[in-house]
């Protein structure tokens, strides 16, 4: 394969981190241009660790910052860029939405109008830009049905409003400039490195430390989960093969509602620190009062990548989600 650059933004986040260990291992002689702010939720352990990588380079800087933006272009002459970077979690969203207007709309436009400039002085045919979006721009489902490629945006709450103005604002390059960019939907991705606020990993981390292990409303709400290693194995088939213009929506086909993933999550713990139901984890379960805004279902159509390009989920929850937990457990004993 022909040898390129690609800038990632994001890439010290959750999926950031994760896409940047796949793909370093199955090309190891591209190069890699990670830029990432270095955020409360950034991975920073991973700064030294990745500073031997062959083919990496690091820049400490926000999406945001043109001069930033711009001299990485110049520089380092990237052919394709993959954007991870975007305030994330939505309780905080709901607290102060500045942050995440400012990130994931401005620093979006920022980034596209940057790669747009460049590459319409310096075109290759590997250019590509691929937005990492979420599967919450779609709003809520009814007990039924599925967000496909073709689903009308309903965001409802700051976070989902403000990616979904993102993907609109990387649409519109595409349409007006020609620019070759592709817009990915996933659903939850849950597997190492999430940050510790997210529900999984509050989970692990309530139960083994004796808290209440709090679960938004009644539980019921549902959720595609999606592994993360599945994820990037996507997102590398759509920088390499996917089409230019397009949408594809990327679930695990693993519908769950947040209480039956508390009841996995203590059932294995239960089993490793040998518990019996007297003293289950379980037990540490407690409905605490629902979020505002807080979508009840989301489900992905998933057909259009697996038909397209031969990707599927690995299918295996169980299995990643045991994977997921004993590196938590490591992270927090």
């Amino acid at each position: 394969m022909t040898e390129k650059t690609i800038l990632v933004t994001g890439g010290l986040g959750f999926i950031g981190s994760n896409f940047i260990d796949y793909y370093h291992h199955l090309y190891p002689n591209h190069h890699i241009i990670n830029l990432d702010k270095v955020t409360y939720a950034a991975c920073q352990d991973l700064i030294g660790e990745w500073s031997e990588k062959k083919h990496y380079h690091f820049f400490e800087g926000d999406i945001c910052n043109s001069d930033l933006v711009d001299k990485i272009f110049n520089d380092y002459k990237p052919d394709q860029v993959i954007h991870f970077a975007a305030e994330s979690h939505v309780d905080n969203s709901i607290k102060n939405a500045s942050e995440f207007i400012t990130t994931n709309v401005y620093g979006t436009y920022v980034l596209i109008n940057t790669a747009q400039k460049y590459w319409s002085q310096n075109s290759s045919q590997l250019n590509k830009f691929l937005h990492v979006s979420t599967d919450e721009v779609y709003g809520s489902l009814g007990e039924t049905g599925y967000f496909s490629e073709n689903s009308q945006y309903q965001p409802n709450s700051p976070y989902s409003a403000s990616k979904a103005s993102s993907d609109l604002i990387v649409r519109s390059y595409n349409k007006t400039h020609g620019l070759q960019t592709i817009i990915t939907n996933c659903s939850n991705n849950f597997g190492p490195r999430q940050h510790d606020e997210k529900l999984i990993p509050t989970i692990i981390r309530k139960a083994i430390k004796g808290d209440i292990i709090p679960i938004y409303g009644d539980g019921k709400n549902v959720r595609d989960w999606l592994f993360v290693k599945d994820h990037c194995i996507a997102l590398t088939l759509l920088l390499d093969k996917g089409v230019a213009g397009e949408k594809y929506n990327i679930g695990g086909n693993c519908e769950l509602e947040n209480l039956d993933i508390a009841n996995h999550i203590c059932q294995y713990l239960d089993k490793i620190y040998k518990r019996d139901e007297t003293n289950s984890f379980v037990k540490q379960i407690q409905f605490v009062k629902d979020r505002l805004g807080h979508d009840r279902r989301y489900a992905i159509d998933s057909s259009k990548i697996e038909e397209n390009l031969q990707w599927k989920a690995s299918g295996d929850f169980s299995e990643s989600l045991e994977t997921t937990i004993h590196w938590y457990l490591k992270k927090y004993e």
